[in-house]
């Protein structure tokens, strides 16, 4: 299964669009103070994700499954499962791959790969909203709220033109991320069963 990196890259991402109010001043003040303070707690990440991508061309969405595991300061993993076996690993500097034993690796310490390492790792873990790449904006939904990033690099709006985390309310970790490309496409990734610092096997970061 050949996947250009850059469109894999996007896979991690998707959009929901609906009925939004923006926060206040004084809301955006709390609820980005208790994010940041948490954040910074936060030593490893390990969910199960349910990826689901919206392509024109396509009558039928794409939905994945798998596995994901950040560990501080910068190794990340995602593992698909369902429904083939594709592994991610991101870790010094470098992004390998495991395409069902076919296994490869790609520099990443171009600018856009580091922009676009950075905005995989940060939606992960909440950092975004201190990232100075992005333009932020807060909304509530539901039970949820909503940090709304649109890329300041030209570069990076060649791929992405809007991402959103959303936190359910009283959590401090994204439950789902979802971005809108600049083909159009979109797609949205929900987590579940989130583990905050529990102990991470090394054998998660090698393939």
């Amino acid at each position: 299964m050949k996947i250009n990196i850059i469109a894999l890259l996007l896979l991690f991402f998707g959009v929901f669009t609906s009925a939004q109010t923006r926060m206040t001043t004084a809301e955006i003040r709390n609820f980005t103070t208790q994010i940041s303070a948490e954040n910074k707690k936060i030593k490893t990440l390990q969910a199960n994700f349910v990826q689901t991508k919206k392509i024109d061309f396509l009558n039928k969405d794409l939905v994945t499954s798998g596995q994901m595991a950040l560990q501080s300061p910068g190794l990340l993993s995602w593992r698909y499962t369902k429904p083939y076996q594709y592994s991610v690993v991101f870790k010094n500097s470098k992004i390998y791959i495991n395409d069902q034993g076919k296994r490869s690796s790609i520099d990443a310490k171009s600018k856009n790969f580091e922009k676009l390492n950075k905005l995989i790792v940060g939606s992960a873990n909440g950092n975004l909203l201190n990232d100075p790449d992005f333009t932020v904006s807060y909304f509530k939904h539901g039970s949820h709220n909503i940090a709304r990033f649109i890329p300041k690099s030209t570069q990076l709006l060649k791929y992405i033109k809007q991402v959103d985390l959303y936190f359910a309310q009283n959590q401090t970790v994204v439950s789902q991320v979802n971005m809108l490309e600049a083909s159009g496409d979109t797609t949205n990734i929900v987590f579940k069963n989130t583990k905050v610092n529990a102990p991470v096997p090394a054998s998660v970061f090698s393939l």
